[in-house]
């Protein structure tokens, strides 16, 4: 492999990893936001349903 593909390697698994896992996060904290009852929201919460 060339230091070509080591470089292009390196950068996809920098910035694919963290955003696979930023993706995971983002879609669990959804997941458990819809969970939590009225009165248990905080203020900043939109009230959307």
């Amino acid at each position: 492999m060339s230091h070509l593909g080591y470089l292009i390697a390196g950068w996809a698994f920098g910035i694919g990893v963290p955003g696979i896992y930023a993706i995971f996060v983002l879609r669990r904290g959804r997941k458990l936001s819809a969970e939590v009852p009225v009165e248990r929201q905080r203020w900043i919460s939109s009230g959307e349903e």
